[in-house]
């Protein structure tokens, strides 16, 4: 027979075996009243919290946005158009009346700086080798109706940066065209292509003629007349290559480090007498410069290399010596990523940079004295 004692353990709830412990403080479970009803509803709970959550956090982005984050957005980029505006404004009135002088202004780079800095409203004295050439662009530039500002008939003075004797003459004749220089732009080069062993310093004493000595006398030639005024430009077209030297160019980055060295120096000595001074690194650019470069014997190179045909258009770079001088920049280099990166990897791992430089030589010409 089953006791009274069995019987009533039988009939016991299950889920609560020990009705007379006393339970843990703690979540409901089982042995809890409802705790199974609880059980059931309790995703629904969390859900209703989670919805309840997201409804507050879009409540308070559409506040943020509504009131605090769009207006300063769009504040922002208000505050930044209009100081573009400015600069803009500023650099076209500080290129408009100005009396530019440019030399090596018939062909490449000169020749479209001309144009652009004509049709920005500047009185231009255009500088070069040829008379010929330079009275065409002179008559092109004043037939031209693409300005969309009052513009001056161009003066041009013929010289040879190369010939030491005619600088001071050239410099006087400048000046006696508007009675004053604003902005001189040193843009007049030539190229070199050639190994260090073959190239007699005949070769390299005219390339540094050219590129460094006669840009350097015209400069001192004209400075006392911007020293006397408080007032003046000097920019120097250089190239990357003042910034790295490549195989078979030592001439001509000898020049333009010179180059990049002196008007370097040249800007902290006249800061005190408000004259500005700009250098410019183009890299490669599509003109003639490979073409009229001059080889290791001093004749003339003749060909277009690859690297020159794929370089920027001329049209743009001037643009952008154009921006450079209206902002007053002091160093700007217009060479793309590589070239760029190139500059940080010689200064920063020397010794990757000569050997990517020393591979860089074996592949474009075996040498032949090793």
């Amino acid at each position: 027979m089953v006791s009274a004692a069995t019987r009533k353990w039988a009939r016991m709830d299950p889920f609560n075996l020990a009705p007379s412990l006393p339970r843990a403080e703690g979540p409901p479970g089982p042995g809890d009243p409802g705790w199974l009803v609880r059980l059931c509803w309790a995703p629904e709970e969390h859900q209703t919290r989670m919805r309840r959550k997201s409804l507050l956090q879009a409540r308070v982005m559409d506040f943020l946005t509504s009131t605090a984050v769009l207006p300063l957005l769009f504040g922002c980029v208000g505050v930044f158009s209009l100081l573009k505006l400015l600069q803009w404004l500023r650099m076209k009135a500080y290129i408009r009346d100005a009396v530019v002088v440019i030399t090596g202004a018939t062909s490449g780079l000169g020749r479209e700086c001309a144009r652009v800095f004509y049709a920005a409203g500047a009185k231009l004295v255009l500088c070069g080798r040829n008379a010929k050439a330079l009275e065409e662009l002179t008559e092109e530039l004043a037939a031209s109706q693409a300005a969309k500002v009052q513009t001056h008939r161009p003066c041009s003075v013929t010289f040879d940066l190369s010939d030491p004797g005619c600088i001071v003459g050239a410099a006087a004749e400048i000046l006696r065209c508007f009675g004053h220089v604003d902005v001189l732009i040193n843009n007049a080069g030539v190229g070199y292509r050639g190994t260090v062993v073959d190239t007699s310093t005949d070769v390299d004493r005219r390339v540094m003629e050219i590129n460094y000595f006669g840009p350097v006398a015209l400069t001192k030639a004209l400075l006392p007349s911007m020293v006397r005024r408080r007032q003046g430009h000097v920019v120097a077209i250089s190239s990357i290559q003042g910034r790295i030297s490549i195989p078979f160019r030592s001439a001509y980055a000898a020049s333009k480090h010179a180059t990049q060295a002196f008007f370097d120096c040249l800007r902290a000595e006249l800061e005190q007498c408000d004259i500005e001074v700009t250098v410019i690194s183009p890299g490669y650019i599509h003109t003639n410069l490979s073409l009229n470069a001059i080889t290791a014997s001093g004749a003339r190179y003749g060909v277009t290399d690859k690297t020159t045909a794929e370089g920027r258009s001329p049209v743009e770079v001037a643009q952008d010596v154009l921006a450079a001088v209206g902002k007053r920049k002091k160093d700007v280099v217009l060479a793309g990523l590589a070239p760029s990166l190139a500059v940080y990897l010689r200064a920063l791992a020397p010794s990757l940079f000569f050997r990517l430089m020393a591979a860089r030589a074996r592949k474009e010409q075996k040498p032949k004295h090793c």
